[in-house]
C-alpha cells in the first residue's frame, strides 16, 4: 500500500521501568500504553497504514493486544531486534516500496496527538530541501557536558539546544539508505534522525509538545496516566 506509513517501535524490553512485562503493555487510563499510541495514529487522517514492531519473544502477546483493539490501519506486526537499529530495520522491511513518507514513532509515547503528527508530515512535505523532520522543543533546563570522571567540562549554550522526540518523518529512500549505511558502518545512533544525519541527510525541526513524554521509568506512568485521564475527562 502506498501513502504515509507509520512505523511504531515497541520492540524494547523496558528494563528501566522495573516492571514485569515492560512498559508497552502497562495500563494507563484503562488501556495499555501501546494501544493509546496506536489509536492516535489509527485516527490520524494523514496516516494510511501502520506497521508495529514488537518485542520478539512476546510477539504473540502483543499481537493479541493489538488485534483486540480493533485498529483498522495496522497492516503488519513484525518482531523487533536486539537494538533499536535492528527493530526499525525490521519495520522498514514491512513498508511498501512506493510509500510516500515514513513516520517513525516510539510506542511508549502515548501522549502524541493527531495534530502533532499532521504538523510533522506537513513540515517535511512542504520543504523539498530537507530529508526528514523531527519533533521537539527548546531545552528549558541548563545542560552541562560532563567528563568520564564525573566533573563538569562546560555549560552548553541552551539557546542552541532542543529536546527531540518522536514522531520523526522521512523520505523513504533516504531513510532506507541511511539505515543500510548505519548497518554497514556499525553506527547505532540514538534516534532515527541521527541515522539520517550520519549518512549526510538534512533534518528540519517542528515545534512539538512538552508533555509528549516517553514512558521510561516508573514515575512516568503516573504522569502519563494523569494526563491521559485529563484529556478524556468530560468538560
Amino acid at each position: 500500500m502506498s501513502g504515509n506509513i507509520a512505523v511504531i517501535v515497541a520492540g524494547g524490553k523496558g528494563l528501566r521501568l522495573g516492571r514485569e512485562g515492560g512498559k508497552q503493555l502497562a495500563l494507563v487510563a484503562g488501556k495499555p500504553v501501546l494501544v493509546h499510541t496506536l489509536e492516535v495514529f489509527d485516527a490520524c487522517e494523514v496516516i494510511d497504514e501502520i506497521v508495529v514492531v514488537v518485542d520478539s519473544p512476546r510477539a504473540a502477546e502483543y499481537t493479541e493486544v493489538i488485534n483486540r483493539a480493533k485498529l483498522g490501519k495496522v497492516s503488519a506486526i513484525v518482531p523487533g531486534g536486539d537494538t533499536r537499529l535492528e527493530s526499525v530495520s525490521n519495520g522498514l522491511s514491512a513498508v511498501a516500496e512506493d510509500a510516500s513518507l515514513i513516520v517513525v514513532h516510539d510506542g511508549a509515547r502515548p501522549l502524541v496527538t493527531a495534530a502533532l503528527i499532521e504538523d510533522a508530515v506537513a513540515g517535511l512535505a512542504s520543504d523539498p530541501s530537507i530529508d526528514g523532520v523531527v519533533v521537539g522543543h527548546p531545552s528549558y533546563d541548563t545542560v552541562k557536558s560532563v567528563s568520564e570522571e564525573g566533573y563538569v567540562d562546560r555549560t552548553e549554550d541552551r539557546d542552541r539546544l532542543w529536546v527531540v522526540q518522536t514522531p520523526q518523518v522521512f523520505r523513504p529512500a533516504v531513510l532506507r539508505s541511511a539505515y543500510a549505511d548505519a548497518r554497514a558502518t556499525g553506527f547505532s545512533g540514538t534516534d532515527d534522525a541521527s541515522i539520517v544525519e550520519h549518512a549526510g541527510g538534512r533534518v528540519g525541526l517542528v515545534r512539538g509538545l512538552r508533555d509528549n513524554i516517553k514512558v521510561t521509568v516508573p514515575e512516568d506512568l503516573v504522569v502519563v496516566d494523569a494526563l491521559l485521564a485529563r484529556r478524556v475527562a468530560p468538560r
